[in-house]
């Protein structure tokens, strides 16, 4: 059970009996009276946002999710199939469920499934992937504009900057919660 002061980013709560992931968060404490904490929440199992004000006496039970180690395998339009590494079940998740994660996913990548109620309704990724660069642009130098950073393509299709002597074809580490390069590879 959470009291109102365990309010905080991406904490997962359940509210009228579905999941719900806090995305913004605010505390304010008027003059008189009790704190109040003003929530965006998204529910993760239809993407909705709402907008919630709570007090300081409020109490939530946390969302009953479970979590699987999956395989990602393929995507096809707007829907992307994994395999669980131990029984070798295939589940479906939705763009809208997958979200910025198709951004770093790849061949047989191993996420973990959220699951609710036994439904797929989220992922969560490592928190660095190894990505190979399939468009880079040849950097100029005393190009200072651009911060000595480039733009590149990865082999998902995302596009980010990172210093210039990253070439087409190199693998580059990304961090998967700010979507930032880290670093070169070694092959």
């Amino acid at each position: 059970m959470y009291n109102a002061s365990d309010l905080r980013r991406n904490l997962k709560i359940q509210i009228d009996n579905e999941p719900y992931v806090i995305i913004d968060f605010q505390f304010s404490k008027p003059g008189k009276g009790q704190a109040l904490y003003r929530c965006k929440l998204r529910n993760m199992i239809n993407g909705v946002i709402i907008d919630r004000t709570f007090r300081s006496v409020d109490t939530f039970e946390p969302a009953d999710l479970q979590e699987r180690k999956m395989q990602y395998l393929y995507n096809q339009e707007n829907e992307f199939y994994f395999m669980d590494v131990e029984n070798y079940e295939q589940s479906m998740l939705t763009a809208g469920q997958v979200g910025e994660a198709k951004n770093y996913l790849i061949d047989n990548l191993e996420v973990d499934i959220l699951l609710f109620e036994d439904k797929p309704i989220g992922i969560t990724l490592p928190n660095f992937v190894d990505l190979r660069v399939t468009r880079a642009d040849p950097w100029a130098k005393g190009d200072s504009v651009s911060g000595d950073s480039k733009p590149v393509t990865l082999e998902t299709g995302y596009e980010l900057r990172v210093p210039p002597f990253i070439e087409e074809g190199t693998k580059i580490t990304v961090d998967t919660r700010t979507g930032e390069y880290v670093t070169r590879v070694k092959e």
